[in-house]
Formats: C-alpha cells, sequence, structure tokens
C-alpha cells in the first residue's frame, strides 16, 4: 500500500496516542481517556511528539475521511489536555435553570419544567440561575448538550427571550406599527 497524503499532527505534553492492530485510536491525558475507531482508507502511525495521518487513495471519499480523521484526532487531544466549555445563557422573566442531581432542570416560560438528562463525562454548573457552564472531554457530547438545551426555547427575535450562547448576536425585528 501506498500513502498518498498525509498530515502531521503535534502530541501535547502528557497525551499518549496508541493505534490499536483493529483500527482502534486510544488518547490519554490528565483529563481522562477518548477512543475512536479509523474509517477504511485512512491510516494514523505515532512516535512520541507527532501523529501522522495518511491515506491510502485520492479517492473523494478517503480524501474527505482523511481531513475528518485528522480533526477528530486533533480534537481528542486538546480534549483529554484541556477540555472544551461551552456556555449559556437564559433571557427571560422567570426563567431559569438548576442542576438536580444527574438532570438539568429548565423552567422556560412553559406550563411544565423540562428535565435534560446529563451524559456521563460531561460536568454542568448553573451561576446566578441563569448562566449554565457545561464542560467537558468528548468536544462532540458537549456541543450536542448545548444544542440540546438550546433547542427546547431559540431566541426569538421580538424580545429576545430565550436561550443562547454567550456572546451570540439574535437580530432584532420591529414589532407591530400601530396607525
Amino acid at each position: 500500500m501506498s500513502r498518498v497524503g498525509k498530515q502531521v499532527i503535534s502530541i501535547p505534553d502528557k497525551v499518549t496516542l496508541k493505534v490499536g492492530a483493529d483500527r482502534s485510536v486510544q488518547v490519554k491525558g490528565p483529563k481522562g481517556e477518548l477512543g475512536w475507531t479509523l474509517p477504511a482508507g485512512v491510516a494514523v502511525e505515532s512516535d512520541a511528539k507527532t501523529a501522522t495521518v495518511t491515506r491510502e487513495s485520492e479517492d473523494r471519499k478517503v480524501r474527505a475521511l482523511h481531513g475528518t480523521t485528522q480533526r477528530l484526532i486533533n480534537n481528542m487531544m486538546i480534549g483529554v489536555s484541556q477540555g472544551y466549555t461551552r456556555n449559556l445563557e437564559i433571557h427571560g422573566v422567570g426563567f431559569r435553570a438548576a442542576v438536580k442531581g444527574s438532570n438539568i432542570d429548565l423552567q422556560l416560560g412553559q406550563s411544565h419544567d423540562r428535565l435534560h438528562p446529563i451524559p456521563k463525562g460531561v460536568k454542568v454548573t448553573v451561576t446566578e440561575n441563569t448562566k449554565i457552564a457545561i464542560e467537558g472531554i468528548d468536544k462532540q457530547v458537549v456541543g450536542q448538550l448545548a444544542a440540546d438545551i438550546r433547542a427546547y426555547y431559540p431566541p426569538e427575535p421580538y424580545k429576545a427571550k430565550g436561550v443562547r450562547y454567550v456572546g451570540e448576536h439574535i437580530r432584532r425585528k420591529a414589532g407591530k406599527s400601530v396607525k
């Protein structure tokens, strides 16, 4: 098998990358351990300081998987060394959140409270009843939890009430004009 394309990733300090014979990739670091299985057509070789992602052909699907594999391995290394955080804020009168056991309780002006389960390996903290911080080592899980919570009441353009990411800009619309 000749290797066509190649990308080199530097491995941070205190992080180890191990590629198994069954095409599994294990990344261990101070915050935890993550694993993933390589797709067909892409290979990873590593030494102490770098990991090299190579592809076996110039097929369109393999080229796409090559870049995706490189980014996923890089995200796993960042996750186990630094971790990921997503911050949400809630706007609206009477809107608030609280962590109850392994669930997050959202009161968003509806007739009932929303209880959303918190996945394993993710830490959720609520400050001032309206600021939610989601932390974890898996970028996909952290982002998906933030998106699920935001989807319960996305910010609306008239009063800008709802759940939004910190720093998210909401385009406001003018209300009805009276003649």
